[in-house]
């Protein structure tokens, strides 16, 4: 029931986004009627088509959802970035209003009330095209050197790749995650860390997709922990899958791995929010360590959600790889992740622990990238 309410009230608040940027751009748009009859179609149909984007994963017809995920999430993707430009419009054309007051005839005001209505719509289908090029491409290595106090000179030039958001789903597939499988092998890392929402999707559906995870090699192997779409697709019949492939999942435990004689942790918590999906999975850094030797000077721990930070300091971890915010994907929403997490993306330090916010390694929803590139993470321990 809490569900169909959620789902009803993102309905109508999406209705009526498509309102207001019909009523703010279609009066002024410099265009004849049929053109702007069928802008009023596109923005029906858009209505419909982005809730059936985010469903499509549910339709028992693989194929069909497939291509109903495809065209409502890139649906999604154009309206999202039409709407910031029209909002964006209308406080220009209101600073406009507010020039003329001050200083009357400043600006020939109708001209750019007409001018900007077909900007917006030319600017969001160019940043929708741009972003579907970024999305699709196989993420970059990001090369990362993580100063770390009182390293041990046994563990200096030890190497982690991080992997994290693949999201593997309706538009991610096989063949995106072989590419990206490849890249990590290329780097021929000591450990490899998987940051959570590998998937969106059942078991059933997406398992030969994410069959290529198997194939991963790391001299020390390679550790994941769960994100919170996990949650959403089955976390108990992942884990178990995610086990077959040959990964180690770390459920609020650690391993204690040896590199050139010195000992070092990789510890990996459940999701923030996993507790309300499963209550016996209530993510705690502290409880990971339980039975680490104390004598070891590095803690590494797989974190899905960077404001986990807090207990890992806390806990006395050395580092922390995170992923969950995306950098935002696209502008201007890196702009809002901050209202729910500590950081974006990137190295940043939380007294003596170091964090690593992963930009992601594929995408959720629209197919969009712009402004926050996706990346496969190289981090490179360094003595400070």
């Amino acid at each position: 029931m809490r569900r169909s309410s959620f789902l009803i009230r993102a309905v109508v608040i999406g209705v009526l986004l498509h309102v207001y940027v019909g009523l703010r751009l279609l009066p002024a748009l410099p265009a004849p009627l049929f053109v702007k009859v069928l802008a009023v179609l596109w923005l029906v149909l858009s209505c419909g088509l982005i809730p059936l984007g985010v469903l499509a994963r549910t339709f028992e017809d693989h194929p069909l959802s497939d291509r109903v995920a495809w065209i409502g999430l890139m649906a999604m993707g154009f309206f999202s970035s039409l709407f910031v430009l029209t909002l964006l419009r209308d406080l220009l054309l209101v600073s406009l209003l507010v020039a003329n007051v001050i200083s009357p005839h400043v600006v020939r005001f109708e001209t750019w009330r007409i001018d900007t209505a077909l900007v917006a719509p030319l600017l969001a289908l160019l940043s929708t095209v741009i972003g579907f090029l970024n999305a699709r491409r196989r993420a970059k290595v990001v090369p990362i050197e993580v100063p770390i106090d009182n390293l041990p000179t046994e563990l200096e030039g030890l190497t982690i790749v991080q992997v994290s958001d693949i999201h593997v789903g309706p538009t991610i597939k096989q063949r995106y995650v072989n590419a990206i499988v490849d890249e990590v092998n290329r780097l021929q890392p000591d450990v490899i860390a998987i940051t959570g929402d590998v998937v969106d999707g059942s078991v059933a559906q997406l398992a030969a997709h994410t069959a290529p995870l198997g194939r991963l090699s790391a001299r020390y192997g390679t550790y994941l922990v769960t994100g919170n779409h996990e949650y959403y697709s089955g976390a108990t019949a992942w884990i178990t899958e995610f086990e077959r492939l040959g990964l180690r999942v770390l459920l609020n435990e650690h391993v204690v791995l040896e590199h050139n004689g010195a000992r070092f942790v990789i510890a990996g918590v459940t999701d923030y929010s996993a507790e309300h999906f499963d209550a016996e999975h209530r993510s705690d850094p502290s409880a990971a360590l339980d039975g680490a030797p104390k004598s070891v000077d590095l803690k590494v721990l797989l974190a899905h959600q960077p404001r986990t930070v807090e207990a890992a300091a806390k806990a006395g971890y050395t580092l922390q790889l995170s992923g969950h915010t995306h950098g935002g994907q696209f502008v201007p929403w890196n702009f809002f992740v901050r209202l729910q997490q500590p950081f974006t993306a990137g190295l940043s330090r939380v007294g003596d622990l170091w964090i690593y916010t992963s930009r992601g390694t594929g995408y959720w929803g629209p197919p969009k990238r712009l402004g926050a590139p996706s990346e496969i993470t190289r981090l490179r321990l360094v003595r400070a």
